[in-house]
């Protein structure tokens, strides 16, 4: 038990130390760009789905009125 609890504390010593000296984490200024570029692009989704729903909606309305 002793030598699985030791594998398990070494584990997160391991990954304490990878996160805080062998990853690089972006700056202040590439999260912002990152967060507008995300953003644009969820704006821009969000319009063709919603695009794509009315243009179905109308379809469907036409159809059921000519049935």
């Amino acid at each position: 038990m002793a030598k699985k609890k030791n594998k398990v504390v070494n584990y997160i010593v391991e990954c304490y130390d990878e996160l805080k000296n062998k990853t690089s984490w972006p700056t202040w200024q590439e999260l912002q760009n990152s967060a507008i570029v995300v953003s644009i692009a969820s704006l821009i989704i969000a319009l063709a789905v919603f695009l794509m729903d009315i243009s179905f909606e109308n379809l469907l309305k036409l159809f059921y009125n000519l049935v």
